[in-house]
């Protein structure tokens, strides 16, 4: 069952190397992502998985690896308990594996990748089955909210995004399933908020765990909704 999870947005822009001169903006962004990340080590996990966007939908059972070379740097993050051969992870995955690097995580984890487009149902019935991969779950589900924020956004100003983004906050906030289920898919992907089908993924997951949620990071510093919330 699940015990604990924490919600953390993906931008490689989380990684020093990456943000170069803007580092410093987003050390806050940072140290909440890796407070969110240690209730979830804390709670003692048999399992950890991580869940982000991909391209397809696919899985990373015994270990994996990406890298940030796309964006001039030469870092690679991998998964903890693993090899690192085969498929690359993800970017969002990858951004996930280099937080659990960076918190020095040694149990055993997976990596699943999901569509952005992905159907609510089978997000949801995908997380109750995470759930049963072991008697203790931990989830890592990464992902970004709304990128309308402001005019000079990724997807330009859309005057809806900043109370979707709202919403957003206090269902991650109160571990309110019902709410994440209800996330309308197209909805998000009007508003480029790549996070919706992992959130989905988590309810599906909850659902009957009886977890309460801190929220722990809203901001938009770049027109992007970013929030970072623990559940456990």
């Amino acid at each position: 069952m699940l015990v604990a999870a924490a919600v953390c947005p993906c931008p490689p822009l989380l990684v020093p190397e990456v943000a170069a001169g803007a580092s410093a903006e987003l050390e806050p962004l940072r140290a909440a992502c890796d407070e969110a990340l240690g209730v979830v080590l804390a709670a003692g996990p048999d399992l950890l998985v991580v869940v982000g966007t991909g391209p397809e939908a696919e899985v990373w059972t015994e270990g994996g690896a990406g890298s940030f070379h796309r964006y001039g740097v030469p870092l690679v993050a991998a998964l903890p308990g693993g090899r690192a051969e085969g498929p690359e992870l993800s970017p969002a995955l990858t951004v996930g594996a280099w937080l659990l690097g960076r918190a020095g995580a040694t149990l055993p984890t997976h990596a699943c990748a999901v569509p952005a487009d992905a159907p609510a149902d089978r997000m949801l019935g995908l997380g109750q089955g995470l759930a049963g991969l072991a008697d203790r779950v931990g989830l890592l589900v990464m992902g970004d909210g709304s990128a309308c924020r402001s005019l000079k956004a990724p997807g330009y100003l859309d005057e809806r995004a900043e109370g979707y983004d709202e919403e957003l906050a206090r269902a991650l906030g109160t571990a309110d399933t019902a709410a994440l289920a209800a996330l309308d898919p197209d909805l998000a992907a009007e508003l480029k908020a790549e996070g919706r089908a992992p959130w989905q993924v988590l309810a599906g997951a909850a659902e009957g765990a009886g977890l309460t949620a801190r929220l722990g990071y809203q901001d938009a510093p770049y027109g992007v909704g970013y929030l970072v919330a623990s559940w456990s």
